[in-house]
């Protein structure tokens, strides 16, 4: 894919500053920290080494990437490398998409409380597939399965929701035998939305007795006990959307598919269509009309802070496995699981781990970036180090 005219560190090099001077002392550090490294990406100001080509001579610099999950352009890699591990996880079994998603009336409060309520959101998503799948009414069984926090929407604005991913089955009680479901079939999603709120806003209902969440402008009023109880009647009342996307055709579609969710940001630079006069237009997907491609022109002030709202706590996951795939029984699992399916399994993906940055790129792109830019012959060779440059002021330059 050809490198975007215009990136979101574009924007921030060029008003970052006057939103700094007018926004700063309301910014969290976090929200700081990630401004600066993406202004800073592949530039002299976070150093990197000098290349030069065997054959002309010609020197190259290469800058170092700020590798903040936030940005862009340090999020290829770090896909490929988290999906190449994810190989020796798949099964021989229909794979399902099931998604979970906030109220627009919670977005508010998410904002204020991101570590408490994207919490909440992955532990009553979790619980609800969970017991749903467990019941001998539904599946019976015991399932696993991955969940990725989304905060955004196609307008970069607040909302809040998890794509969960699973195997088309699980363990039946006792864990001898292995429960498919039925073709093109994983859960009912009325009672999955059903019971997904009731857990959602029990808890919440908790956390407010327990003076756990923070309730400021807008949502001061709800430090009242009875407001708080009226806002969750009113949740009550509303339904909340769960939705299952169409069944994968197998395993091998799953990772390509998981490429599309696991280490996105609130935008692509590759939908930013242009930068100029103080604006930022960007291209986004109308969904409620039948997907259409537009674009939307906002104040770049309006673009940074929309863009701020998805920068996540410091060690927040916003990728976690759960059931059989959690953490800490994941391999010994799925040597059961292929056991009763009667597959054997992959070769161990091992190599991924210690493969270099520019290899990779390679094999993604066809991209060889040890081959001279310059004569297209030679090869580039290591020839030293260059010391970070904190006073260097980063002018858009990008060594990829």
């Amino acid at each position: 894919m050809a490198r975007p005219p215009w990136e979101v560190a574009d924007v921030f090099r060029l008003y970052g500053a006057d939103y700094r001077d007018r926004h700063g002392p309301a910014m969290s550090a976090q929200q700081h920290r990630v401004m600066r490294a993406i202004e800073t990406c592949r530039t002299a100001a976070l150093g990197g080494h000098l290349e030069v080509c065997d054959g002309c001579g010609e020197p190259r610099p290469v800058y170092n990437s700020c590798c903040n999950r936030h940005c862009p352009k340090c999020q290829s890699l770090a896909k490929e490398r988290w999906l190449k591990k994810r190989l020796d996880e798949l099964l021989p079994v229909e794979y399902f998409h099931v998604v979970f998603t906030l109220p627009n009336r919670l977005a508010p409060l998410a904002l204020q409380n991101k570590a408490t309520v994207y919490g909440l959101l992955f532990e009553a998503t979790a619980e609800t597939l969970t017991r749903i799948a467990a019941d001998p009414q539904h599946l019976g069984a015991e399932i696993g399965f991955l969940a990725v926090l989304h905060t955004w929407g196609q307008r970069m604005d607040a909302h809040p929701h998890l794509h969960c991913i699973a195997p088309g089955g699980g363990f039946a009680p006792g864990g001898e035998r292995w429960v498919s479901c039925r073709p093109g079939f994983f859960l009912p999603v009325r009672v999955l939305s059903r019971l997904f709120r009731g857990i959602f806003l029990d808890r919440l209902r908790r956390l407010h007795r327990r003076g756990k969440l923070a309730l400021h402008g807008e949502l001061a009023a709800l430090s009242d006990a009875g407001a708080f109880e009226a806002f969750l009647a009113e949740l009550r009342e509303t339904e909340w959307v769960v939705y299952a996307k169409r069944p994968f055709g197998g395993p091998e579609k799953v990772l390509d598919y998981l490429g599309r969710y696991t280490h996105r940001v609130a935008i692509s630079n590759h939908r930013i269509v242009s930068v100029d006069g103080g604006k930022v237009a960007f291209r986004w997907r109308d969904y409620r009309h039948g997907s259409r491609q537009r674009t939307l022109t906002l104040d770049a002030d309006e673009f940074i802070r929309r863009f701020l709202l998805h920068v996540l706590p410091t060690g927040f996951h916003r990728i976690r496995q759960f059931g059989f795939l959690a953490n800490r029984h994941r391999t010994e699992k799925l040597e059961r699981a292929r056991t009763l399916l009667d597959v054997v399994a992959p070769l161990t993906t091992a190599g991924a781990k210690s493969a270099g940055w520019e290899d990779l790129l390679q094999e993604l792109t066809g991209k060889d970036l040890h081959l001279c830019p310059h004569c297209k012959v030679g090869r580039m060779i290591h020839l030293g180090t260059l010391p970070p440059d904190p006073g260097h002021p980063p002018e858009g330059v990008d060594s990829s």
